[in-house]
């Protein structure tokens, strides 16, 4: 019942004009925590209890804004970007592939790999993705939570190029538009859609967002 009323909600929502990144700067205000070097937390209802009503809608509009590029796979990294990157691919009717940072024995022959550093966990990840599963005639959109240097965003796309595969772009929730990595891809050539983009953070300041 809980979750009916929240979509009957947000529907009214919707129609009064609201759109979908006002609506997430909202959850972001209401919902999120910012915590010292630069990490907001909004696992209430993202990455780690997620909310699915809330989040469906998100990666509806990320199905809108690249619905007429004939995507054929979704393509992440775990573990964070993988429910939008599910409900996304869901929108699109398509199946969703997450790079794994590191090489488990259930994963068997060639893989692609890439190198993306966590600037949350301060370390470097070996990412990989196995080669039967992404090929030259895929078109990827990739798909993650967050958006802030761009490492793990250009690891997915040297792994989406090396496949010979066309990435037709990244759709990303949160982008922290301060920390460069998104304006520094876009002028390497990757389109990137963002929900929602953050001018500055600070726990003196709160959010600003960009408009």
């Amino acid at each position: 019942m809980i979750s009916i009323v929240f979509v009957l909600h947000f529907c009214e929502i919707c129609k009064k004009g609201v759109t979908h990144m006002q609506l997430l700067e909202n959850r972001i205000i209401k919902d999120g925590q910012i915590l010292g070097g630069d990490i907001l937390k909004v696992d209430s209802f993202l990455n780690h209890n997620i909310d699915i009503p809330f989040v469906n809608k998100l990666a509806e509009e990320l199905h809108r804004l690249y619905s007429d590029r004939g995507v054929t796979k979704i393509l992440t990294i775990e573990a964070s970007g993988i429910a939008i990157a599910s409900l996304t691919a869901l929108s699109f009717g398509v199946p969703m592939l997450f790079a794994k940072k590191s090489k488990s024995s259930n994963i068997t022959g060639d893989v692609f790999c890439s190198t993306a550093h966590s600037y949350t966990h301060g370390c470097d990840n070996n990412i990989i993705v196995s080669k039967k599963f992404l090929g030259k005639d895929d078109k990827i959109l990739i798909i993650d939570d967050f958006l802030a240097k761009g490492s793990a965003l250009s690891a997915l796309w040297d792994i989406a190029k090396q496949a010979g595969a066309e990435v037709v772009g990244a759709g990303i929730v949160i982008e922290k538009e301060y920390q460069g990595g998104g304006n520094l891809l876009r002028e390497k050539g990757l389109r990137i859609e963002s929900l929602a983009k953050i001018k500055s953070m600070s726990a003196e300041g709160g959010i600003e967002f960009c408009r």
